[in-house]
């Protein structure tokens, strides 16, 4: 009976998830609009393709997330080979639970025994035109690689990368 009366509140009902830092250096803002003084929907979709992964909003990496799923080339997947493709938009566990649950509400993924199977309608990432190389000095997103050229992958919700040029087809499902 002690252990009852000495369990912690759940934090979430207080509002906790306005900013908060899960120790891989992301923040994860939910009302980022507020926090950062921008409207996300005045911006053109040429612009939110633009902006880095670590500068979207909660709502922007979940599109991301959804998007990435959606566009996944294997027809089924293990939960962990999905959330280690998710990792490369979110490391936040609750994030990735909310990428997940969201593909599943819109139809994009159906999950069944800790598998996923994608709902394929021909959205698969065309190389020569939805991955981008730009050449810098760039940290592979996937496995932190330094990279002079880094593979960029445009979504219609942003863009992800950078990526090393085997990750940018293991993340998509091509190797």
């Amino acid at each position: 009976m002690a252990d009852e009366e000495e369990r912690q509140p759940d934090l979430s009902t207080f509002g906790g998830d306005r900013e908060r830092d899960d120790g891989s250096g992301e923040r994860d803002d939910t009302d980022a609009e507020s926090i950062a003084g921008t409207d996300e929907l005045s911006e053109s979709p040429v612009e939110r393709e633009r902006r880095p992964v670590a500068e979207l909003d909660r709502t922007g990496r979940v599109e991301l997330g959804v998007d990435l799923l959606a566009h996944l080339e294997h027809e089924s997947l293990s939960l962990s080979e999905a959330v280690d493709r998710i990792e490369s938009v979110t490391t936040n566990p609750a994030l990735t639970r909310e990428i997940l649950d969201t593909a599943e509400l819109r139809g994009v993924i159906e999950r069944e025994d800790g598998r996923l199977r994608t709902r394929r309608g021909g959205t698969y990432v065309r190389f020569e035109q939805q991955v981008v190389e730009r050449t810098g000095d760039y940290e592979c997103r996937r496995c932190g690689a330094s990279l002079l050229t880094g593979h960029f992958v445009k979504f219609e919700a942003g863009e992800l990368g950078p990526f090393g040029p085997s990750c940018v087809r293991k993340v998509l499902g091509r190797e």
